[in-house]
This record gives C-alpha cells, structure tokens and sequence, in this order.
C-alpha cells in the first residue's frame, strides 16, 4: 500500500481491511472551526477501534506568528502519533466529519511527517454511517506505537517562499479560499483582509464537495489547468490557516502533482507581519 499513489479509501474496501488479523490504525480527527469540539462527536459515536487524535493541540503547534495552525514540533508530534498506536511503516486511516478538512490536514502532517502509508476515509464518518457499517462508544487503550516522526517528506512554504512562488512566471500559488476573501471583500477570522500578490483564487469548492468528495482526477486536474498548474509550473497552496490548504495538496496529489507544497502558516502567518503587501480585487496581480 502507498500513501503517494492512493490517499484515500472508501468505506466498503475500509471494512474489508478492518476485518484482517492486523488492521489498519484508525485516527478520528473530528474537529469544527468553532462550536463543539471533535471530542465530543467521538464520544457520541465513531469507527470502531478508532483512536481520537485532536488537530488543534496535537496535530498542530501553538497559535501564534506562525499562524493558527503551524507545524507541530516533532517530538511533541512523535509523542502523540505513538500515544494514539502508530507504528512505524504500519498503515493509518484518517476521517472527519465529512468535510475531509481535517482528515487532509492529519494526512499532510503524517505525510510530512515521514509516515507514508496513510489514507483517507474518503465521506468520513457520514459515509461510514450512510453504509450502515457498525459504529462504537468504547474508548480503546492503543498499545504504543513506535513511529519516528522525521520531517520533511512534503514540501513546506514559508512567507517568503510563498511570496516567490507567487512573483514567478514558472510557478503558481494558489490561494483556495473563497473569492470574497480572496478578493478582500471579507474576512471572518484574520485581522487583515485580502490576498498574498501573485496568487490566483480557487476556491476549495471547486475541486471537493461539501461531502467531502474530491473529483475525479480527470475532473481535478482541468480545475488546477484552469487555475495555472500546467506543465512543470511549480505550484503551491495557502488558506487562512493552513487545512483547507492542505486539502487542496492532497487534491492535487490526486491530480498527479506530488510536489505540491503547502503554505503552512497560510493568510493567518502573512498578515502577522504588517510590513507583508496585502493584495485585493478579483484577478492575479502578476
């Protein structure tokens, strides 16, 4: 099994899998924006045998410059990922809400991460539901795992790579957020509305559903053609805090661009530096 060339599992073949002396590590990252926390939907039911693994404390590092949502510290990463039964070069599935947001953000970080085999639940939970698969409210207590978290293995943007990717004429930086944010009509959460100069908008909605499901490959690589991802243009993606950016990467491994490299910090690290220009309108700005 290759983490590279299938993210994701849908939930009949799932099943199957869960069914094998040795299965997959199941890691449910249900998690809102605001309102309840994830916590609270996996005590209400989930995966059986699945481990909840919190995105905002655990998956991420502390909120600060960086942005919201920064890259873990990987030994506070490592100490996690074993706490929750992962073990090196064993596969891990990863699911949400349904939204695949934070399941794309859990499949980046262990991507990153060095761990390769790991999928996502492609509908998450709901899908699981909608299958009338069986759910549970036990807790499990996972043996440790031993997974090494050795960094590096997905391309990372800070905010100056993420400026010179947007300047150059060979590369593309996607900014997928909606339009009126990107064209700084609004802004719901960051302090600065707008976007980075260079970028070109495309919103997530155009490539994943709000059930989570990506496109077909096909689908997805005319949507990413229409954006500037041709050829060998390198090509990289930001949001507000780095989540659904990561799921436009995932999106485009779909598509068969691998490289693909994730703004981490995204808009909520730009604008943490009031001396960053801050682009609006509609269009590019190249």
């Amino acid at each position: 099994m290759s983490g590279t060339q299938e993210p994701l599992v849908e939930v009949d073949r799932l099943a199957a899998e869960l069914d094998h002396v040795d299965p997959p590590t199941l890691l449910d990252v249900r998690w809102r924006l605001v309102g309840p926390p994830g916590r609270d939907d996996y005590l209400a039911g989930h995966l059986p045998g699945a481990v909840f693994i919190d995105l905002d404390t655990a998956l991420c590092g502390p909120p600060g410059a960086g942005g919201r949502h920064p890259l873990p510290d990987p030994a506070a990463l490592q100490v996690a990922l074993r706490a929750a039964g992962v073990r090196a070069g064993h596969p891990v599935v990863v699911y949400d809400g349904g939204d695949g947001l934070a399941a794309a953000r859990a499949w980046w970080t262990l991507r990153w991460s060095g761990h390769r085999p790991v999928r996502l639940l492609h509908g998450g939970y709901p899908a699981w539901v909608a299958a009338g698969r069986p759910v549970s409210t036990d807790a499990p207590a996972p043996t440790p795992g031993d997974v090494v978290v050795r960094p590096g293995d997905l391309p990372v943007l800070d905010a100056g790579q993420a400026a010179e990717l947007a300047a150059a004429d060979d590369a593309v930086l996607l900014d997928v957020r909606t339009a009126p944010r990107y064209r700084g009509e609004v802004e719901p959460i960051d302090p600065v509305a707008g976007h980075v100069p260079g970028a070109a908008n495309l919103p997530a909605a155009e490539y994943v559903g709000p059930d989570g499901r990506f496109l077909a490959a096909d689908a997805l690589s005319a949507r990413f053609a229409a954006a500037g991802v041709t050829g060998a243009r390198a090509v990289g993606a930001y949001c507000g805090s780095g989540v659904t950016a990561a799921q436009a990467v995932l999106a485009l491994h779909l598509a068969g661009r691998t490289d693909a490299a994730l703004y981490v910090g995204s808009w909520s690290n730009w604008v943490a530096d009031p001396a960053r220009p801050v682009a609006s309108g509609p269009t590019s700005d190249r």
